[in-house]
């Protein structure tokens, strides 16, 4: 198995000092990797006889051009890219993007139509799950008579789905300031705290460990709220006996990190220990399914079948992860019917999860890179349950 055996308690936490996480390790320059996407972008681009596609989802622009400001389009040929901008990001785009720039006073939808008209494309790709009713009318109303818009799949998030080593490298990063951020906000909690007084805790441990900003909200719910995957948290107060459910991640330098780990005010009960226990090996099971040239499916299905042998399959109610990278949430998603085939450098979360209304719901979920025989854990953390 990629992890120890069911029913040993695992190590404690890397013994990671502030100054180690820190610790910056450098990493090979992005501009050939910008541009090597690009190139892999147009050359598919070219596969399916269009002459140009039309990025405008932010993470895609930052994937294929580096730029992080959040007004911009980014145009892709063969042999080349443009990326428009305001002039707020002059500046910030000239020092980040090694393509074209042009800097547009006016909507940017105006200046993508002249490019293109003075470029002559044809038949010009866009993102249709990423572009507005707005811009798309803006543009599609200021092209040249001979230019048509076709909808395009989401191929940028499909080269994204293959992380390189760089790019891996920040994930670990981030997950390494995720893992050590709950490390020491939980040697604060005490019955009293509210669940908003410990999610304030844990990003303001991340941001001062050097993350950006949360990946997504902090999920942190106590009691029978633990139940509510997605619970929002609250000022209700932390109680003795309360199960808490503890969902973080951290975005460093792009790149997201996912973790959710559990804690027990007071003594866990005979209930509580038993469904912790099958939720462990549900994921320990996942863990073990991931690997090069396995169907996402059959990773949800190797932690279902565990849920269903203790009788708690049906209180899982979501898949059993999903990708991540420059968003918290990417392809592939490790639901049941999800074919898509598992390849070295994706990165990937296990998180399988129990929820019961009179009990309260337990999630455990680490972030793993897949590999050609498996897969590698990146988060540090012990998946023991954390009594309080």
């Amino acid at each position: 198995m990629n992890d120890k055996a069911v029913g040993q308690a695992l190590p404690p936490a890397n013994p990671h000092s502030t100054a180690a996480v820190g610790r910056r390790k450098r990493l090979p320059h992005l501009a050939d990797e910008f541009r090597a996407r690009r190139q892999k972008l147009a050359d598919a681009l070219a596969a399916r006889g269009a002459g140009a596609l039309l990025v405008s989802a932010a993470p895609n622009i930052r994937y294929l051009s580096g730029f992080t400001g959040d007004n911009a389009a980014l145009l892709v040929l063969p042999g080349q890219a443009v990326l428009f901008t305001d002039p707020r990001f002059a500046i910030q785009a000239a020092q980040q993007v090694s393509c074209r720039v042009k800097i547009c006073k006016g909507p940017l939808m105006e200046g993508v139509a002249a490019a293109l008209g003075k470029l002559g494309a044809v038949r010009i790709g866009y993102e249709a799950a990423r572009m507005t009713c707005a811009a798309f009318q803006a543009l599609e109303s200021r092209l040249p008579m001979k230019a048509s818009l076709d909808p395009f799949p989401a191929m940028v998030e499909e080269l994204r789905m293959i992380k390189s080593a760089a790019e891996i490298e920040l994930i670990r990063r981030s997950v390494e300031i995720n893992s050590r951020a709950f490390e020491l906000a939980i040697r604060r909690v005490r019955p009293g705290m509210t669940e908003r007084d410990l999610a304030a805790e844990i990003e303001y441990r991340m941001r001062r460990l050097g993350a950006e900003r949360p990946s997504f909200e902090t999920i942190v719910a106590a009691g029978r709220r633990s139940a509510l995957p997605h619970a929002e948290p609250t000022a209700a107060r932390l109680r003795h006996g309360d199960m808490v459910v503890v969902d973080m991640g951290a975005f460093c330098d792009g790149y997201a990190s996912d973790m959710t780990r559990m804690l027990f005010l007071g003594t866990p009960g005979a209930r509580v220990k038993r469904i912790y226990r099958a939720v462990l090996e549900a994921q320990l099971a996942g863990i073990d399914r991931v690997r090069a040239g396995v169907a996402a499916f059959q990773v949800d299905s190797a932690a279902r079948r565990v849920l269903r042998a203790h009788g708690l399959d049906r209180a899982f109610v979501h898949s059993t992860g999903h990708g991540l990278g420059l968003e918290i949430h990417e392809p592939p998603r490790l639901g049941k019917r999800d074919k898509t085939i598992l390849q070295p450098g994706m990165a990937v979360t296990i998180e399988p999860g129990v929820y019961l209304e009179d009990f309260g719901g337990i999630r455990i979920e680490d972030t793993v890179e897949v590999t050609e025989t498996g897969c590698r854990i990146l988060t540090p953390t012990s998946k023991e349950l954390r009594v309080i």
